[in-house]
Parts: structure tokens; sequence; C-alpha cells
């Protein structure tokens, strides 16, 4: 969440941010904030005086007691009772107010960086790069229209899928619902690679593995941001009280939840494979058919946590990390800089990977890599000790896919789909064990 100190001295900045975002009733939010602090240190100020009144009174009982003026120090006493009433009433205030700047603050989305375009949804998403083409400035998702164009007619990945017999989405629905497919086979095996090569490749860029839980506990999803879960996204085991991750970024992140971290030893780097899980509620349509939007599918998530003043480096060594995997795995893509109506509410920035289907003639979204600056490690209180004064400060978190499999998947059968079979990336190669889909 932003930080008090941040919407009460730069008040402005942070409402244009929020206006940056299409955040409604911005200027009202920050405002209902800066009225509670108000509240708050108001309380805080008479308590620090009624408690240095007391003090004294403390002192004049103490001296009118050895002058034996009981009756005078009763006196005394009883303005001392009245004061712990007073106080005690405004601890009710206090306490309150807090709680709501709390659920406040909450409710504030992250403001975005100036770098962050300007526009209302994904049709303005700017197109920083792609492997198809230079990009010029002022190209947006509306106005661009190059995409690879062999001639060729292309089965989409389900029809694939079904005459390999890689996955079974038929069989998914019997045992569970819709959106949670079997992999078998070779559909299994091609899962299990990608796993493997994304791991690997994460590793060999310094990310230490973590192998966290899949389910957590309501102050990690608090931490990271995914609760409160606004669009009802998250899967909710009522019972026990915890929720499926929809992300590693949650577990991992939460790693260095209640934390003082020393400045030398960051960044920290992590990666995790997981299984996720996303209610996607209000999905439908020929867009969410085959492995296009999915229950529950496979990730690998990179997460680091670091200095305010190296994060923008930090992010831009991420962005680099899954392009190399694109380009390893040989697929199409395009890079976007989200606009503010699009982006997420907990990042300051945000890049999306996109591969090209050629089979449903449309861009998918593989990946996100963001820069939360310090809005998740205020949640978190994740902080950093500096070196020089031992003073600590807020830390920075960024996370990203590299790579959520599903839609990877789907482009890598419906791009390389030949006479013969579906050809195998040369990287991938090694970690399947096969060459070929036939």
């Amino acid at each position: 969440m932003l930080t008090l100190k941040l919407i009460t001295e730069e008040t402005e900045r942070v409402v244009r941010g929020l206006e940056k975002k299409h955040f409604q009733g911005a200027r009202e939010a920050v405002a209902e904030v800066i009225a509670t602090d108000k509240i708050r240190r108001e309380a805080q100020t008479q308590l620090d005086q009624n408690l240095s009144e007391a003090k004294k009174l403390a002192a004049e009982i103490g001296a009118l007691m050895k002058q034996g003026k009981r009756d005078e120090a009763d006196a005394v006493k009883n303005k001392v009772a009245a004061l712990k009433e007073t106080n005690k009433a405004l601890e009710e205030t206090k306490a309150g107010a807090e709680a709501d700047m709390v659920r406040q603050l909450c409710a504030i989305p992250n403001i975005p960086y100036d770098l962050v375009p300007e526009g209302t949804g994904a049709e303005d998403n700017l197109v920083v790069k792609s492997s198809l083409r230079e990009c010029k400035p002022g190209d947006t998702v509306g106005n661009w229209d190059t995409v690879p164009d062999n001639g060729e007619a292309k089965l989409p990945h389900w029809e694939l899928a079904k005459k390999y017999n890689l996955i079974d989405f038929d069989l998914g629905v019997k045992i569970t619902g819709a959106g949670f497919p079997v992999y078998r086979g070779k559909g299994a095996r091609l899962q299990r690679a990608l796993i493997n090569f994304f791991l690997d490749e994460a590793r060999a860029a310094g990310y230490e593995e973590i192998m966290p839980p899949t389910v957590v506990n309501q102050a990690s999803g608090y931490g990271t941001g995914q609760l409160p879960d606004k669009e009802g996204q998250m899967y909710h085991c009522e019972v026990d009280d915890l929720y499926l991750i929809p992300t590693a970024e949650v577990p991992v992140t939460n790693i260095y939840r209640d934390v003082i971290l020393d400045e030398k030893d960051l960044p920290i780097k992590n990666c995790a494979y997981t299984q996720c899980f996303r209610r996607e509620a209000g999905s439908y349509g020929k867009d969410v058919r085959g492995l296009n939007r999915l229950h529950e599918f496979s990730k690998v998530e990179i997460v680091r946590i670091d200095t305010p003043e190296h994060s923008d480096e930090s992010h831009r060594e991420m962005l680099e990390h899954v392009e190399g995997l694109l380009k390893k795995l040989e697929l199409p893509y395009r890079i976007l800089r989200l606009c503010g109506g699009d982006m997420s509410f907990t990042s300051s920035i945000c890049y999306d990977f996109e591969v090209y289907s050629e089979a449903q003639k449309r861009w998918l979204e593989v990946s996100s890599v963001s820069n939360f600056d310090t809005y998740q490690a205020n949640r978190l209180k994740c902080r950093i000790r500096r070196a020089a004064d031992k003073k600590t400060e807020i830390a920075h978190t960024l996370n990203g896919s590299a790579l959520a499999l599903p839609r990877i998947v789907a482009a890598l059968l419906e791009n390389n789909q030949t006479a013969a079979g579906i050809r195998i990336p040369k990287a991938l190669v090694p970690y399947c064990g096969f060459e070929m889909i036939d």
C-alpha cells in the first residue's frame, strides 16, 4: 500500500497518479486518509499531553501525602482517575482511526511511474519491442498490424492436442471441471520439459530456486496485495481459512514479510515453479477455449527484492531474461508497456510479453513483469538496513512470469506444426527427449 508519508507530503502527485490509473474517486480517497490521520494524530497529541499531566499530578500527590494533606491528595487522585478515563476513550479513538486508515489505504492502488503511458485499456498499451520488426514511437496495440504470415492454414492447439493425444480436455471436465486439463504422453513430457528449461535458465541467471507451498494464509495474501480479493478470483478453503495461490509471487515474496534485509545481500533473486489456481470468474467465449484461460496451470515465477536505487536495473534485467526465453523457444513475440488504465492494482510499471498464435490469429499474453516500488513491501513490512548508517527503509519488490506454460504450449503447438508433425524448438529437445510430436 502507499505510505502515509507519500500521501501527506506529495498529495497532488498521488492524486495525479491515481487518476492516471483511472481510479474512481481518487481525490476523495486521498482526502479521507488525510482526515483519518488527523483524527489519529490529534488523539495521540492529547494522549501525550494527558500522560505528561498525569506524571506531574503523580508527583504532586506524593508531595501532598508527605505533607499530610490527604484531602488535597485525594482531590488530585480524582483528577488522575478522570484523566485515565479520558485516555481510555482517546486510545479507542486512536485505535479506530488506525484501523480505518489501514482499510482506506488497502482500497487505494499503487501509483504509476512517469514512464507509464496514458490510456484507458489494452488498445492504448505501447508496443516497445517485437521480434517481427522495429517499433516506432507511438506504436500501440490499437494500431499494430504486424503479424507472421506464412500462407499456410494452421490447426488450433485444441485440435492438435486431440490429434496427437497430448491433452484431454474432456477428461479434465470429468475429473474436476472445465479449465482443468489432463496432459498425457508427449503432452505431459512437454510440460515437464518447459518447467525444467525455465528453472535451469533462471538458476543460470543467478536465481535461487524455491519450492513453496501452494496454499497460503490470509496474512500472505494481504502482504502481496491479493487480499482483500476485490475480484473474487482466488480459491478460498473456508474451513481452514487458506487460499490457493494464483502465482508463486505470493508465497515467495512473503518469505521476506516482517524481515529486515542487509543492504549487502541485495538484490535477492528467487525463482519457483508451482501450480497456480485462478477462478477466472466471468471468463467465457472463444478467448477461453483450450489452454487460453485455465483454472489450474503451471508457471515459473521470478521474484526480486531490491534497493530503491537499483530496482529499475533489476526490472530491466528481468525483462531481458524473459525475452531471452522467448528467443530460445523461437516464438514470435512483442513486448508491451502497459498504460495506466490497464495496469494491475499493485504495480508501478508493468511490461507484458505476448506471443503470436498463428492458428487463432491473435496475440497471447504469456508474462507480466512488474516493479511494485514500495507498495508490496510496505504491506509486508519488508525493510532494508543500510550499511552506512544502519537506518532502515522500505524495500522494492519485483516479479514476473518466466514463464506461464499454457499459452506457451498453445503457441508452440500451433506455430511449429508441419506435415510431418509438430517440431520441437532446438533448446527444448534435450529436455523433451524427442524432436517431433508425430
